[in-house]
């Protein structure tokens, strides 16, 4: 026979331990814990973080309806029980620890789903951290909850006799808003509404809506206050007021009373008061343009102020740096000297008075000369002269002095007498003459000349007579002259003697 094979030495520390029985044990309870923890996502030594709210009812809302915030899924509801000798319902909510840190400030609501979505939810709003965190196990007041409206409890309180009454009011408002006024009731009516029903004076009224929605919308906004929590602030402090009038019951007495006097001094002028509402539709009218006009003026003056403050910031100091400069002035302006500067200087001032005095009439004509020349004489010097094929298209002004440069070029020739300028005739064939001149001998009372062709005319034309002179109205009220007028046209050219 053949001997047997030798076993393998294997080393003690690699030999197995575990039995096939322990094994399949540990596989066991591996499988129980993974499928606990796939089913219930957290830890078993976990504490979830719960607390409970209190409702007026639980709006059908079962476990398992989720808990959101902002939209979000944040937690959801594990118990729902009605209060002990109550009629409220304590909803129980375990929360994530992303909806945390919830605070006593907090509000539910029981809200519908969404119709794919079915049954409620819990809208979550955390609250804010002045309130302080919420613990674990806190109950919230039903004074911070609220649940939807339901159509049956909609429809439980419109009972017979308030449907009656509702459909009583539904019909007069209709008839109020639909029929026409009669003459009696329209006579005391605002002129623009007279004769239109109810719904036509809404309408009507609809034109001005924007912008008195929107000075409400200002005023609601001014209401929020600037910083956050103001509005909260206004009503603790109203609360305390209303706190204080309640522990000072007599002077409140007393106040009602004064109160009551006030509105019967009111009483006794009622006819007096009344007018005066009447007029006090036409005064909101005016004064609605002026605080239009303020309203446009306030973006200007939040500038103004903002750009003021630093040199506010800056005046206390200035004021400290002008101490000594007051102190020096105050030195200056003693009767040593300032004083006995200003005490001699007080016969000037009183001759200098006197030519102020005197000098009024003269600020009155210079008034009415720079009136002239601003109205009529200096819009009249920026026409421009309409002259055929010989227009320059400058103002008259500007031809003026564009003359005077060329003189002033022309007159480069001096002699003992002073500048002159040379000028020369052509000679022609064309004898002209002018007519009678003023001023000259019968002898010499016309001009002849000989002209290479017979003349067209003299633009504009010479007029027969001067204008009139009115000295009894101020000049800025005349009319500005019409250069380019009939009067401003081309004249009569000279007489021609005799032509060649």
């Amino acid at each position: 026979m053949a001997a047997p094979s030798a076993q393998p030495n294997i080393p003690r520390r690699l030999q197995s331990k575990i039995s096939p029985v322990r094994a399949g044990i540990m596989a066991l309870v591996l499988i129980v814990v993974a499928t606990f923890l796939a089913f219930s996502k957290q830890l078993p030594w976990q504490q979830p973080f719960e607390f409970t709210a209190t409702f007026q009812t639980s709006n059908n809302l079962r476990l398992d309806s989720p808990v959101r915030i902002a939209g979000v899924n944040v937690g959801k509801v594990t118990k729902v029980e009605r209060t002990g000798g109550s009629d409220t319902v304590d909803v129980t909510m375990k929360m994530d620890d992303t909806a945390l840190p919830i605070h006593k400030d907090a509000t539910a609501m029981i809200r519908s789903r969404i119709f794919l979505e079915g049954n409620f939810f819990v809208d979550l709003k955390p609250g804010t951290p002045e309130a302080g965190n919420m613990g674990d196990g806190d109950t919230l007041p039903v004074t911070q909850t609220s649940t939807p409206v339901q159509l049956d409890e909609l429809l439980t309180a419109l009972q017979t006799d308030d449907r009656e009454g509702l459909r009583q009011l539904l019909q007069g408002l209709g008839s109020g808003l639909s029929e026409k006024p009669t003459a009696a009731s329209d006579k005391d009516q605002d002129p623009s509404v007279r004769g239109e029903s109810g719904a036509q004076a809404l309408n009507d009224s609809l034109r001005t809506a924007p912008q008195s929605l929107k000075a409400s919308a200002q005023v609601n906004t001014a209401l929020l206050g600037t910083q956050p929590r103001d509005l909260a602030k206004l009503i603790k402090g109203l609360d305390k007021v209303v706190t204080a009038l309640g522990r000072n019951e007599e002077q409140l007495k007393d106040f009602i009373t004064n109160f009551n006097r006030f509105f019967g001094i009111f009483a006794a002028e009622q006819s007096s008061f009344q007018e005066s509402v009447h007029l006090l539709g036409p005064t909101l009218v005016a004064a609605r343009a002026s605080l239009t006009s303020l309203n446009n003026a306030l973006p200007q003056v939040t500038g103004f102020a903002k750009d003021i403050i630093p040199g506010v910031y800056e005046t206390p100091a200035t004021v400290s740096a002008m101490g000594p400069w007051i102190t020096q002035a105050q030195q200056f302006f003693s009767q040593d000297e300032g004083g006995g500067l200003l005490h001699s200087l007080q016969p000037a001032i009183e001759s200098l008075a006197m030519v102020v005095d005197q000098s009024f009439d003269l600020f009155k004509q210079t008034d009415l000369t720079s009136r002239c020349f601003d109205q009529v004489i200096t819009p009249a010097s920026k026409v421009v002269i309409q002259d055929g094929a010989n227009t320059s298209n400058v103002a008259n002004f500007k031809e003026f002095w564009y003359t005077m440069v060329g003189f002033a070029g022309e007159s480069q020739g001096f002699d003992g007498n002073g500048s002159y300028v040379r000028t020369a005739t052509g000679g022609g064939q064309t004898l002209i003459k002018t007519g009678k001149l003023s001023g000259r001998p019968a002898s010499r009372s016309q001009l002849f000349g000989h002209a290479t062709v017979p003349p067209l005319g003299t633009s504009p034309k010479k007029p027969s007579k001067l204008p009139p002179y009115n000295t009894s109205r101020a000049c800025y009220k005349n009319a500005q002259p019409n250069l380019n007028g009939p009067a401003a046209g081309p004249g009569a050219p000279d007489a021609v003697a005799s032509g060649g």
